[in-house]
């Protein structure tokens, strides 16, 4: 399992800084890859301390695309 979480709000991805190593809002794909986690707690730590007006969702990369990927 990989997931990434992304604002609903902004498309933003949520990953650690690469200076500090707190949770930030990073505009890349790319950038965002150090934001991947293998769980679901994972992913709920990094959403922590976050404002929740970004409207954080957990994005499965290895259900995109797929026939009934997830409910309406």
């Amino acid at each position: 399992m990989r997931l990434l979480i992304q604002s609903k709000t902004t498309g933003r991805f949520l990953a650690p800084s690469l200076t500090d190593g707190q949770p930030e809002w990073v505009a890349s794909l790319k950038q965002a890859g150090g934001g991947v986690v293998a769980d679901i707690e994972s992913a709920h730590q990094l959403m922590e301390d976050l404002d929740f007006d970004d409207q954080p969702q957990i994005v499965d990369l290895d259900r995109l695309g797929t026939e009934n990927d997830y409910p309406n």
